[in-house]
């Protein structure tokens, strides 16, 4: 299945390069452009798109305001934040406005490839970089509570491990290359991991394990 994607990205070179990343990416479609949250909202409106990559600095209307506009037009869109800055504010106020995912500049581009198709797979993402900021979240606010905490969630040992390799980050894909397991079978694990903790997402799960010291 084809998937359109939109990039909002004001600087001309970035949302070139990006563009060229995904030309040859065998699950991409259409690739739209923007140059102001804007006209990608226009873009988005009239057209049948899967997925945003979203630059915060954008002028005018920034990008934390477009993902909340983005999730009133449509709440299923998938919108993966790519930005250069860390502020706790910015991190935490993307996640709650509906990003899927939070990704430095500097993320290799093969690695954004691979965060953007796990996205679409329905997971959540955010970069290893930021990890103390959603730790702290998790420990000092009630902000991400997603269930009563209980101490026994009958995790296998797998389970625990690709868990862990959750709350740092990696995708899908990462862990099956790390583990030298098949996609299939990390999805598999990943989903009975989310039934077990009682969440719908990996984010869910990562900002559980980390407030309830599961891993």
């Amino acid at each position: 299945m084809k998937n359109n994607i939109l990039i909002i990205e004001d600087h001309e070179l970035t949302r070139f390069g990006l563009k060229t990343a995904f030309e040859d990416v065998e699950f991409i479609g259409t690739i739209y452009e923007a140059d102001s949250a804007e006209k990608g909202l226009e873009i988005f409106e009239n057209n049948d798109i899967q997925l945003i990559i979203m630059d915060l600095g954008l002028p005018n209307m920034n990008g934390i305001d477009a993902t909340k506009k983005i999730r009133a037009i449509n709440k299923d869109a998938k919108i993966v934040i790519l930005t250069s800055h860390n502020d706790e504010k910015e991190v935490l106020n993307s996640i709650k406005a509906g990003a899927n995912a939070y990704c430095s500049k500097e993320i290799n581009p093969q690695r954004l490839v691979n965060v953007v198709q796990s996205v679409l797979d329905g997971a959540a993402w955010f970069d290893p970089s930021i990890s103390h900021i959603v730790l702290k979240a998790a420990t000092t606010t009630q902000s991400y509570e997603v269930s009563p905490k209980k101490t026994d969630y009958n995790l296998t040992t797998r389970e625990a491990q690709i868990l862990k390799l959750i709350t740092e980050g990696y995708s899908n894909t990462d862990i099956a290359n790390e583990l030298l397991v098949s996609i299939n079978t990390t999805k598999a694990h990943v989903a009975s991991i989310l039934q077990k903790l009682e969440v719908d997402d990996r984010l869910q799960a990562a900002l559980k394990a980390i407030k309830n010291k599961i891993v």
